[in-house]
């Protein structure tokens, strides 16, 4: 088996073929890469805000470390730990971590990574800001001409009568920010105003969150993987289907339980026309939010079977979710190919 590398030589990336056997390669490639952690004060997995994706840095490390030449694993603890990172500048900072809370003060990693010219892989700060606040995500869909589903943004005592609701019932509702579905369960979808005003206040109460409400998408749910290319900089979209059972209310909804209980099932995207419309407007999706590398676009059917974009993540989980699931489905590329896919874009972007 062989597969295709990017080296520099004399300032210049050519391609290098490497052979390699039983994922032992026969030529390492002269790169260092730091595989960037933080301390995780609860148990395995535990969420953080500033941690994008959770990694499996022993794997990775391991991984890794049979393509290029210098792998290590870093924990950053405090301010000079980062400080001894940036003058080590390796090639490339292979890490889930967003930002670094020192003292207090909220320090982002990728914006420290780009003032000292070290390359990272997944996006830049200002398109994680983008995806992070579904609001603001959405606003930028819209702006792109791309389609989504109807919203606004409502609090507990912001709406007192169903009349100032600007959009029709049944309504769809969800925290403005966060990921694995939290705040989403089987009373996400609302009716009438009674149902409305009870999850909005409970999205509040429970997560100190606003409310994205949004017109109610009945169709098929997808994932669309983004992987960009290497040397071209163009878009693979790799589509994949989730298939959830009906809740109690008869709505299939991929909401935090089914997610973290793995109930919902993942097959691949066999239809060329639903497969062509739903990866282009995940490739648009991805490009109007700034994204870099890699991610992750989620889309729903309407009524009619017409595709809306749902939400992005810029930061999908490297593990056997959903990116990991799409790469799998379409390139029958299993994980330590993903691992070393990743890298290797990095280390090849500017």
């Amino acid at each position: 088996m062989i597969t295709k590398d990017i080296t520099e030589h004399k300032g210049k990336k050519t391609n290098v073929i490497v052979p390699f056997k039983n994922n032992i390669f026969k030529i390492k490639i002269n790169k260092s890469i730091e595989i960037v952690i933080v301390h995780n004060p609860g148990e395995k997995n535990f969420h953080q805000d500033n941690v994008g994706i959770i990694l499996e840095e022993n794997k990775i490390l391991k991984i890794l470390s049979q393509r290029y030449s210098e792998v290590v694993i870093t924990k950053i603890q405090h301010k000079k730990d980062l400080d001894r990172l940036l003058k080590r500048k390796p090639d490339l900072v292979f890490s889930g971590v967003k930002y670094f809370n020192f003292n207090n003060d909220k320090v982002w990693l990728n914006d420290c990574l780009e003032a000292y010219g070290i390359r990272y892989i997944a996006s830049s700060r200002a398109a994680l800001d983008n995806e992070s606040d579904k609001n603001k995500a959405k606003k930028l869909i819209v702006k792109a001409n791309i389609k989504t589903a109807d919203f606004f943004v409502a609090t507990p005592d912001q709406h007192e009568h169903s009349s100032s609701i600007p959009i029709p019932f049944p309504l769809f509702i969800k925290p403005v920010k966060g990921g694995d579905s939290r705040g989403i369960d089987s009373n996400s979808v609302a009716y009438n105003f009674a149902s409305f005003k009870k999850k909005v206040l409970e999205i509040k109460t429970k997560h100190n969150l606003s409310s994205l409400v949004e017109t109610y998408l009945p169709g098929k749910e997808y994932s669309v993987g983004i992987f960009q290319d290497s040397i071209k900089g163009t878009l693979r979209a790799m589509p994949i289907q989730i298939i959830v059972k009906k809740n109690i209310n008869g709505h299939r909804i991929l909401d935090f339980n089914v997610k973290k209980d793995d109930e919902e099932k993942v097959i691949a995207v066999t239809d060329v026309k639903i497969f062509k419309k739903i990866s282009k407007l995940a490739k648009e999706a991805f490009k109007a939010l700034g994204g870099k590398s890699l991610g992750r676009i989620d889309i729903k059917m309407n009524e009619r079977g017409v595709p809306h974009f749902m939400e992005a993540n810029l930061m999908p989980g490297l593990r056997k979710g959903y990116f990991y699931r799409s790469c799998l489905l379409n390139l029958d590329m299993n994980y330590d190919d993903m691992i070393l896919n990743i890298a290797n874009t990095g280390l090849s972007s500017s």
